[in-house]
């Protein structure tokens, strides 16, 4: 065991909080069975308590340990993407606390595939609850770096595994009721995910009678306004900006002709590329103290689905 795993695994026992890297973004980690550690979660991102929180574990068999119910559609998404950017949300067992579900009857769970979460979760031989690691509502890390400069010495350590391979959160099924549902398109394809299962997963990613992370309207979004756009729209609403004396960021993937008077950042033009610069472009936006992002989205298929998903909920009006 290395030092940094072992570090790790020494701050979860006694209730601390980890920066966790794993394929996806970088996670806020506690003990989930640490009523106390996990409440710390809450109190640094300044996330709503009925907000659920995903348990990742090392395998499938302690995912089990977490469930009340395995039904054979987990089993089959399970076998097919684990370890990997896919959370199941199940029927919780008795291991999962309301701290950790929001008082619901179900849990979401996840075997990360990045190899440094493995090596922690195999040590620690338990479940880490893990939220991103940023302040709630904000654009999620994919380093290292973004973790400690937005919490700090809110967390006892951040293990550094590297930037982020997928670049955006963990595709959520639902597979505690009567059908599989889609709440959150991720890492895994919606369409690799009914391809496993035979059958049609609808998209439910507003409010339903399962609450799970990533639903709310607005979220994912930096300081800075964004609003989408397309390719044609471009030029006349970046004039109109620039005219209005904004400092006007855009987000395009390559080959989209860019407006002169902007900021430029030009991202892969593949849904995967544009999904691993995501987020890292946005923070880099606000911190050139930008005004306003126009973006252009990728095509909503595949892990475009889910980066159209980010922008969208990024863009969606702010509370006061």
């Amino acid at each position: 065991m290395s030092d940094d795993v072992q570090r790790a695994v020494d701050a979860l026992r006694v209730g601390g909080l980890i920066g966790l890297p794993t394929e996806t973004v970088y996670g806020l980690g506690a003990d989930a069975s640490n009523e106390l550690a996990v409440r710390r979660i809450f109190a640094v991102k300044g996330r709503p308590s009925s907000h659920p929180l995903i348990v990742h574990v090392a395998s499938a068999d302690e995912a089990r340990r977490w469930a009340g119910a395995w039904p054979v559609e987990a089993e089959a998404l399970a076998r097919a993407f684990w370890p990997g950017p896919l959370t199941l949300i199940v029927k919780r067992s008795p291991l999962a606390s309301d701290a950790v579900t929001g008082g619901q009857d179900t849990v979401g769970l996840r075997v990360p595939s990045h190899p440094l979460a493995r090596a922690v979760l195999e040590a620690f031989g338990g479940g880490v609850a893990a939220p991103s690691a940023n302040r709630f509502g904000r654009v999620s890390p994919t380093t290292a770096q973004h973790v400690r400069d937005e919490l700090g010495a809110d967390v006892e350590l951040v293990l550094d595994g590297g930037p982020c391979g997928v670049g955006v959160e963990s595709t959520i099924v639902d597979v505690s009721g009567l059908a599989p549902r889609l709440l959150r398109p991720g890492g895994v394809a919606r369409e690799r995910v009914e391809h496993v299962l035979g059958r049609e997963v609808p998209l439910v990613s507003t409010a339903t009678d399962v609450r799970a992370p990533g639903l709310l309207e607005s979220h994912y979004a930096p300081r800075a306004g964004l609003w989408l756009v397309t390719a044609a729209q471009l030029e006349p609403e970046a004039q109109r900006r620039l005219a209005a004396g904004a400092k006007v960021a855009v987000v395009a993937p390559l080959g989209v002709p860019m407006p002169a008077g902007v900021t430029a950042f030009e991202v892969p033009a593949d849904d995967a590329g544009y999904a691993r610069a995501l987020y890292a472009t946005l923070r880099e936006v606000d911190a050139r103290g930008l005004d306003v992002v126009l973006a252009v989205p990728p095509s909503a298929s595949g892990v475009g689905l889910a980066v159209v998903d980010r922008l969208r909920r990024a863009s969606a009006p702010r509370g006061p």
